[in-house]
């Protein structure tokens, strides 16, 4: 990257630190629960809980655990610890293994689905927060919930379902894209703490499987369901999710799919994003045609730190750095999402949105680095 985008990542990590982070500290913080409030309005007062998830408190936990050891950041390692044990209080399945969907405001189970999603974010904390602390039952919580994945999600064939009814009985619901991504993430997340032979054996499995059943020959893009399913289509942000993943893995480099997600990032660049403003697009038809083209702050952050892994784009990476500046984030916090024209659609900030923030800076910081 380019010394001259130094000066727009300063911004965004000074805005990061000194608002974003504060937030989930104080106003979106429910000090009762020990737990995250869902979403934040724009003057930063709780949106009125309707239910609490295990991925929110899973991907907070991540937040904080990786700000431990980070310079001024000595209250990382006590909301870290709390969030850990918010998860085993709350959402940990005493009965039959795995972690609830959500909470009640009154904090007793709501949904008690056990889904993927769910799972693989448990996983990918617990992965970066044992490595900050190596305590013994961190690594136990991550052991059981690889195990849990391993033996109830998977469905034999390098996939996963994902969602199962309490007891792990069936619902039908199949392998879907988004679980599968961050399942890969939560894999990636564990390898990158530990040797797991296990963990690489089945993460290579599953980026077979996804060629094999999820991308689209015409353009290698990934599609959300699988192919031959209904009304199928594909969100440029998760090319870009993809392709971050797959490219700056060792493990995954060089495979089929690694190569698909590299023609699938030209594609959803020249079909979903937009040439001036550097908007991302949110759903697009096969044949590149706009469905959705709603703005998500989530996919911006995917893009832009894909675009780092993409030789020559360093022009491309300061627009894509001033852009967020600009037009998503501001003095209260950020915006979630713009509509296709870029107006403000939605005004709540979600305590799931720091984890896509958190990890694009981190990607830019060590390219630049």
């Amino acid at each position: 990257m380019p010394s001259a985008s130094q000066p727009f990542l300063n911004t965004v990590l000074t805005h990061f630190r000194d608002l974003i982070v504060p937030l989930w500290q104080g106003p979106g913080w429910n000090a009762e629960l020990a737990l995250p409030y869902e979403a934040l309005d724009a003057d930063h007062h709780p949106l009125p809980p309707q239910r609490y998830r295990a991925m929110a408190c899973a991907r907070q936990l991540y937040l904080f655990a990786s700000l431990i050891g980070e310079p001024d950041t000595d209250f990382a390692h006590a909301r870290a610890a709390a969030l850990f044990r918010s998860l085993q209080q709350h959402f940990h399945d005493a009965e039959h293994g795995g972690w609830f969907y959500s909470i009640d405001p009154a904090g007793q189970p709501l949904d008690t689905r056990k889904d993927l999603y769910t799972h693989a974010f448990i996983i990918f904390a617990c992965a970066h927060y044992w490595a900050k602390v190596r305590e013994p039952l961190v690594a136990s919580v991550l052991n059981a919930a690889l195990e849990v994945v391993a033996q109830r999600f998977a469905s034999g064939d390098g996939l996963y379902d994902a969602v199962l009814d309490r007891d792990w009985s069936s619902l039908s619901s199949g392998p879907l894209q988004n679980p599968l991504m961050h399942l890969a993430e939560a894999f990636l997340a564990t390898l990158a703490v530990r040797e797991d032979t296990d963990v690489q054996t089945a993460l290579l499995n599953l980026a077979t499987a996804m060629q094999q059943r999820f991308i689209d020959p015409g353009h290698g893009v990934m599609l959300e369901k699988p192919l031959g399913a209904v009304d199928n289509w594909f969100e440029p942000g998760h090319q870009f999710e993809w392709f971050f993943l797959l490219d700056s893995s060792a493990v995954l480099r060089g495979t089929p799919l690694h190569a698909s997600l590299s023609r699938a990032f030209a594609y959803a660049e020249e079909k979903g994003v937009d040439n001036v403003s550097g908007a991302v697009s949110g759903m697009l038809d096969l044949d590149g045609h706009v469905r959705d083209g709603t703005q998500r702050i989530w996919a911006q952050a995917e893009y832009l730190r894909a675009l780092t892994l993409r030789p020559g784009n360093e022009a491309r990476v300061q627009r894509q750095l001033q852009a967020l500046a600009q037009h998503f984030l501001h003095r209260k916090g950020w915006h979630e999402c713009l509509d296709a024209q870029g107006a403000v659609s939605r005004r709540d900030m979600p305590s799931t949105t720091p984890y896509h923030l958190a990890t694009c800076y981190q990607g830019l910081v060590r390219q630049l680095g």
